[in-house]
């Protein structure tokens, strides 16, 4: 039984476009996680702080959890950015 053939160079840079193209597809799934992800972490944040609000008879813990939020949401965005920078 004899090893198989190296592949042709064509077909090599076709793997290779053919990566490229899937790491891209990846990347864009990635970054437009983004686009749902922050919204998201703000309005949790929102609705955990107005549920507090409630709870303890306060008008200010709603602002409280929408800064949490962003900063979540932020946290999010920069661990994906580095994640991919690496």
């Amino acid at each position: 039984m004899s090893p198989p053939s190296p592949a042709p160079k064509d077909q090599k840079s076709e793997d290779q476009k053919s990566e490229q193209k899937k790491s891209l597809w990846l990347q864009v799934a990635r970054y437009s996680q983004l686009a749902f992800v922050l919204p998201a972490a703000l309005v949790v944040g929102w609705l955990f702080g107005a549920l507090l609000d409630k709870w303890f008879h306060t008008t200010w813990l709603y602002m409280a959890g929408i800064i949490l939020g962003i900063v979540a949401g932020f946290v999010e965005l920069i661990r994906t950015v580095s994640r991919d920078m690496q």
